[in-house]
């Protein structure tokens, strides 16, 4: 049985089964691309919930996992060469389970960067502007008077779908046929923005058919609707 008590973490969350991929995380876009890969692959883990309401995130055993206080979080207690490893940031903890498992990543280079490509377009553009719109939106900059700080975001919001739409149009996955994680990555953000945000009249979510198209594939999925509630409230 692996020994996991070398990670502070676990003394906070105490690992039931040692044996299997410990996930620290929270049912948000960024949590839920490791909890839908973690379902759709198969793969054995057992989730562990940050409360952000209890500032979990920032207590000295979840930072000594991971410095920049964000979730999700892991640790893999059978990693490469059979060590724990330990992993934060999404887009890291998606392309190592990927290729873990052999599964939602291309195996040919050109095809494998590529997927990172887009999985890249969604750390670095969709996330970060979803979630400044949802701000703008849900959260306290709903009151500002000032509303262009959130058009801007509205704006900027509206651009990243109409790339996303595009590349959708003869697409069923953003890579083709295949699922893949950037699927994974990008589409929790879209449901969050217009569910969630409930912003989709405001980026007129209505004009990228395509988007709307593959998020109903996605939403459909079992491994999807599992996935979107992991970790289940404490």
């Amino acid at each position: 049985m692996p020994d996991l008590s070398a990670f502070a973490i676990t003394r906070k969350w105490p690992a039931q089964h040692p044996d299997r991929i410990q996930l620290y995380s929270l049912p948000t876009p960024n949590g839920v691309k490791v909890s839908i890969l973690l379902e759709e692959t198969g793969l054995a883990y057992e989730p562990h919930r940050v409360g952000f309401d209890t500032n979990d995130q920032m207590s000295a055993e979840f930072m000594s996992l991971n410095p920049n206080n964000k979730i999700p979080a892991m640790v893999d207690p059978n990693g490469p060469d059979g060590e724990p490893l330990a992993l934060f940031e999404s887009g890291a903890i998606l392309i190592y389970l990927a290729e873990k498992s052999g599964r939602f990543m291309p195996l040919d280079a050109a095809g494998r960067y590529e997927t990172i490509q887009w999985l890249m377009f969604q750390m670095g553009g969709i996330g970060p502007m979803f979630g400044q719109l949802g701000f703008f939106t849900k959260f306290a900059g709903k009151d500002f008077e000032d509303k262009r700080p959130r058009d801007r975001y509205v704006a900027e919001a509206k651009r990243l779908l109409g790339v996303l739409n595009l590349r959708l149009a003869q697409r069923e996955w953003i890579m083709g046929d295949a699922y893949s994680i950037a699927d994974i990555a990008t589409f929790p953000w879209v449901n969050t923005l217009i569910g969630f945000y409930a912003a989709g009249a405001l980026v007129g979510i209505e004009d990228f058919p395509h988007v709307n198209g593959a998020l109903a594939r996605f939403l459909a999925r079992p491994a999807v609707v599992r996935g979107l509630g992991i970790p289940q409230a404490s």
